[in-house]
């Protein structure tokens, strides 16, 4: 049975487990569901006794996770000629955390929101752009030109603090001299580490894989960026709380917990530059990051066919006689399978690894090393825009100042720079103010109603009239959204350990890089597919050179 007879023999389309609802929660909430991933189907991999599969099918490269990574190394592997291989994804549908939903109003991310103008070295993505007809133009150029319609529209961002809405997310109202000397010290610290080069490299880049080695940039992975801060006389709590939220919202990790490396790398590896934009625009769509995700699958399904297997969970993978046995759960259909594959592509959260993996002791141990941010996404529809504070309009990005939200982004904002109708608001949440494990109990026992409740609360503080006008509250739960950059996870030995070549093994998850960016898990699967096709002796023309 060749790939396409047994693809046409799978039936698709798993039914959504129910989530079980905690305590009731104590006002009445909007009507919603549970939406997007399925914690409880990546839970039965702790089911014991499965038993063997019941047929087997060979491929030459198999690619476990769909998400950006995963599609990336698909994409790479399809576009050089390349097309016998699978790729084998847990959820109903591609993408990962670059997913969108969508409803009669508008469609609405389910996690990635936008992506920042790429830097030279995102020479991936930015050859991604081109074919999409995004970036117009060659895609080296310094200042390439970008489709109008995928740069975010203005207004870009804005703060609620102090009970007016300000432009930018930096508190500036009644900020004392010396405060602002702070922040001017802080930026300037910022832009001289975004300007350092030791050599030809960038002390941080993007992706981080062509930062600097030099030892005193590597020895801020040793510290969090709270003690970075306070070594350097930082003590602002307006300028903390802002650090602060930076960390959270790229990482899902407080600057109390983040490694100082991973924290002033948020500020400076963004060197990205467009003919017509400026520097800190990013580019957005309704749907967040979707349409990313979609462009990596369209492409692929366009050389490669339909080789994308969904709802299928990986519960084995064993190393013998130099083939990969790679044993899969249907629960749709009820129905194992084993894959036999000369290649793995491992696109899958590295904490996977120790419950999936039969030997290989030190990438257990190593995948047991890493720690996972629990995030909850919240998309909120409206049916009008919500009833606004004095100051600054209504931007794509609105964030509450000492909130434990993230705040939200305005799904119609790309549509028109003022749409008066129904809207789509989501909301972001890391639960952050918990140490992992006991925030994802929370995130799991937790009832949608309740999220419901936490949601509406947050925000009515600066949308007085939040409750009455939202018809639906959806709830999206990431138990381990991102792997948490904790000092010494960056350059220590066990992520090195998973960036290495393995041959015929190669990981291609942002997990490789230590935190969760669209460069950094495109970069991986990019790079993933490269070392397979000259372990292959195929002819290419590389994309990350």
């Amino acid at each position: 049975m060749n790939r396409r007879e047994f693809l046409a023999s799978l039936a698709t389309g798993l039914t959504t487990l129910s989530a079980c609802d905690g305590p009731a929660a104590s006002h009445a909430a909007p009507p919603g569901d549970f939406i997007g991933t399925s914690p409880e189907t990546g839970h039965l991999l702790r089911a014991q006794g499965l038993p063997p599969p019941e047929e087997k099918h060979n491929i030459p490269v198999a690619i476990v996770g769909a998400g950006i990574g995963g599609l990336s190394a698909g994409w790479k592997l399809a576009k050089t000629g390349f097309s016998d291989f699978l790729l084998l994804e847990l959820e109903s549908a591609p993408g990962g955390n670059s997913r969108s939903g969508r409803n009669a109003v508008s469609e609405f991310p389910l996690a990635a929101h936008y992506l920042p103008l790429p830097t030279p070295e995102a020479t991936a993505t930015r050859e991604l752009l081109s074919e999409l007809g995004v970036l117009l133009g060659d895609p080296r150029a310094p200042r390439p030109r970008y489709d109008e319609r995928y740069l975010c529209a203005e207004p870009q961002e804005r703060l609620y603090y102090k009970g007016l809405w300000q432009e930018g997310l930096v508190p500036r109202p009644g900020i004392s001299a010396s405060g602002q000397d702070q922040y001017r010290r802080f930026f300037a610290l910022m832009q001289h580490f975004k300007r350092r080069r030791d050599g030809k490299r960038r002390a941080f880049s993007l992706p981080m894989e062509f930062s600097s080695g030099a030892a005193d940039l590597r020895a801020l992975d040793r510290m969090t960026m709270r003690q970075w801060m306070l070594e350097q006389k930082f003590d602002l709590p307006q300028l903390h709380w802002y650090v602060d939220y930076a960390c959270r919202d790229d990482y899902g990790t407080s600057s109390a917990e983040t490694s100082a490396w991973a924290g002033i790398h948020y500020f400076a590896c963004r060197s990205g530059k467009a003919l017509d934009a400026a520097d800190d625009a990013v580019l957005t769509t309704p749907g967040g990051n979707g349409w990313l995700a979609e462009g990596l699958a369209r492409a692929i399904r366009s050389t490669a066919g339909d080789c994308v297997l969904t709802d299928t969970l990986v519960f084995r993978v064993e190393d013998r006689n130099g083939r990969w046995l790679i044993d899969v759960w249907r629960p749709a259909e009820s129905r194992f399978l084993r894959i036999e594959a000369n290649y793995l592509v491992w696109a899958a959260p590295l904490f996977l690894v120790p419950h999936v993996f039969a030997g290989y002791p030190r990438l257990k141990q190593s995948g047991k090393a890493c720690s996972y941010a629990p995030w909850l996404v919240a998309n909120l529809t409206l049916s009008q825009l919500p009833e606004e504070r004095h100051g600054m309009p209504l931007s794509w990005d609105n964030v509450l100042y000492e909130s434990s939200g993230l705040g939200y982004v305005v799904a119609t904002h790309q549509k028109m720079r003022r749409w008066a109708g129904k809207t789509v608001l989501t909301y972001y949440r890391a639960l952050s103010n918990l140490p992992p494990e006991q925030a994802r109990q929370e995130l799991l026992t937790r009832s949608r109603e309740e999220w419901a409740e936490i949601t509406l609360a947050d925000l009515e503080s600066a949308h007085p009239d939040i409750r009455k006008i939202c018809e639906r509250l959806d709830v999206t739960r990431y138990g381990h959204a991102m792997a948490r950059p904790v000092p010494g996870s960056i350059w220590g030995a066990a992520r090195q350990l998973f960036a290495a070549d393995g041959k015929r093994l190669h990981f291609a998850h942002a997990d490789v890089s230590g935190f969760s960016l669209f460069e950094e898990a495109q970069y991986r699967g990019v790079l993933a597919a490269e070392r397979i096709l000259r372990h292959l002796g195929k002819r290419f023309v590389s994309s990350l050179e």
